[in-house]
Formats: structure tokens, sequence, C-alpha cells
């Protein structure tokens, strides 16, 4: 993940407060399960940066926290320098978890990268990842998410194109079920049907796909949300038959998405966010069930579109219909179950 420039949108805490809301349902208890802590791009998220945030009011009670390319060791071969940035979560958790700062396990669990293109060898850098963890470390994050269009590109990885299909991605992919370890998948919906075939490839591997897939609404597919929407549902649907596919629900703030909340004069409403969401929220949830969907907050990166209260705020307003076991699996038991919390 480059550390030069960047795609997201600016915190603007003056903008952000702006509106304030009352917390709903505040003792649901939640696990947030992808949120990034960095020192890069001008934009420090530390432990006490996320505490402040859940400081708002809602009962988070554990996190995972996903690779973002921070605090990588430059001592250590390039293989194995991710490994600063589990050593660095694993600081941060232990803050955590002395209780100074309340109840909540900060990345209780962590997904980390690993170049999966090392084939067999990236087996070394996967058992330094797991020794470096001490119980925390869950998985790998190798972000895919390619588009020819540059306009379309909505992140800050660019790897290149049809790495899900590469051979020797897969025979790292390969390494990580019999370590105990998933893979979270981060791509656009363009590359889905590259999903669907790793998934169906490697049914033992628990996969959690990042931010519903990433339906595209930049670049050529601004102003065209209705046809964006019905491709994207049409290869959600077809990745409900891999029982090891999960959702993460959220990452809606991103630009990607295109919805520009931050060009508003005030922040969105709750209301106003799920009113927004909801065919998209109700279409994973119908597809996929409770017990493969989990609520995600994308903190910092979504923070430059609304605040860490309102969200959870509008995804309870989106759940407002299930009943208390679904609830109690979209925010925090698919989560643990899936990250072995």
């Amino acid at each position: 993940m480059s550390n030069t420039t960047s795609p997201h949108l600016a915190i603007r805490p003056e903008w952000l407060s702006l509106l304030e809301e009352e917390i709903i349902d505040a003792d649901l208890p939640i696990v947030d399960p992808h949120h990034h802590l960095w020192d890069h791009l001008g934009n420090r998220y530390f432990l006490h940066d996320i505490l402040q945030d859940i400081a708002s009011g809602h009962r988070i009670t554990a996190t995972v926290t996903i690779e973002c390319g921070a605090m990588y060791n430059p001592f250590l071969s390039s293989e194995l320098s991710p490994i600063g940035e589990t050593q660095f979560l694993c600081g941060q958790a232990s803050m955590a978890d002395s209780g100074k700062y309340g109840e909540c396990r900060i990345s209780k669990g962590i997904v980390g990268h690993a170049d999966l293109r090392l084939g067999s060898d990236v087996q070394s850098v996967l058992q330094a990842h797991i020794q470096a963890g001490g119980g925390r470390f869950k998985g790998v994050r190798h972000s895919s998410v390619w588009h020819p269009d540059p306009s379309a590109r909505g992140s800050l990885s660019n790897p290149p194109p049809y790495l899900l299909t590469d051979p020797n991605f897969r025979k790292g992919f390969a390494q990580l079920a019999p370590l105990g370890l998933s893979f979270d998948a981060w791509m656009y919906h363009s590359q889905l049907p590259e999903l669907l075939d790793l998934a169906r490839a490697f049914p033992e591997t628990k996969i959690a796909l990042n931010h519903m897939g990433g339906f595209n609404g930049i670049g050529p597919y601004s102003g065209k949300r209705e046809a964006v929407f019905a491709e994207w549902k049409t290869m959600m649907k077809d990745l409900v038959e891999c029982k090891n596919v999960s959702i993460k629900i959220g990452g809606m703030g991103m630009r990607l998405f295109g919805f520009n909340l931050a060009a508003k004069e005030k922040p969105p409403s709750s209301l106003q966010l799920a009113e927004m969401w909801k065919p998209y929220v109700e279409t994973v949830i119908e597809l996929f069930g409770a017990k493969r969907c989990m609520f995600e907050s994308n903190f910092p990166v979504d923070k430059g579109s609304f605040s860490y209260s309102v969200l959870w705020n509008a995804f309870k307003r989106l759940s407002h219909q299930a009943n208390a076991n679904e609830k109690n699996d979209l925010f925090n038991q698919t989560a643990t179950r899936f990250y072995n919390l």
C-alpha cells in the first residue's frame, strides 16, 4: 500500500461536529471487524483516536484491525517487512488490554499483509506473523483492487490485474487454511467473478469480502447507479453458493461508492444514511443471511463522510426489523466466529 497519495476523503472535525445524535440501543454489544490504525498521509489514527470515536456512545466490545501498510519494518527483508505492522498493532492492543481505557479490546484480531505471490514460500512469512501476533493474528489481506480505467480507482492499493488468478498467488493462498488463517478480499465489483472462481477452488478457506464487494460509483460508473446495482447484485447472487464467503457491510463512506456525502453542507444523519444504503444492505442480508454478514466501520477511512456514532446508528436503523439472534450475528457474533475471537 502506497504512502504517497490518497484517494481518501479528508477528515474535517469541525464539519462532523455540526451533527450530533442520541445513540440508538446503546447497550447492544458490537464487534467492529474492520478498521485501521496508521500514521501516514498526514493522518495519524492510533489507539486513543479510535477510543475517542468509540467513546461517542456505542458499546464496542472488541475490534479487528486490518492491514493498511502501516509501520512496516525497514530492517527486515521486503517479504518480512509487513511483520512490523503486526508488531505495532500488538503494542496498541496490549495497551487496550490493560483495561485502563475501557472494556473495548482494540485489535483483538489482526489481519495483516503477506505477498501471496511468494507461493509456498509465503508460509515462513505467515508463521512469523502468527508468532508476532501472540494469538491475535487471524488472517491476511492481499488487495486485488484494480481497474483498467484510472478514473474508476478509489483505493490506495494498485496491484497488478487478475491477481486472484495468478498461479503463484494461488499457491500462496493455499497456505492459509492449513495454518487456520482467513483471507480478506478487497476488490471492485467488476472483479467479483475472480473471487467466485477463487472461493470455489478453495472451499476450505474462509473469505471475508470487504466493503460489500466494492460497487463502483465513480469514473465510468458515475451516474449509472441503477445499472451498477443490477450488475453487482447478479454477481453477489453467484457468490452465495460459496459457503466459505462472508460479507462485511460498510465502506460506503469512501469516495469510490459515489455517494458524495462529504460535499454536503452538513454531515448526513443516520436516517439519511439508512435510506440511501437500504437497497444494498437489505440485498446482502437477504442473500447471505445474518450469520454470514457483519457490519464494519472502515474507520478512519469513512470518517471523511460521517462520524462513528452516526454510522452505527445507521446500521441499527437498517437492522431494526431483525430479530434478536439476527442482530447478535450482524453486530458481533458473525465477526466473532469468522475471526475466532
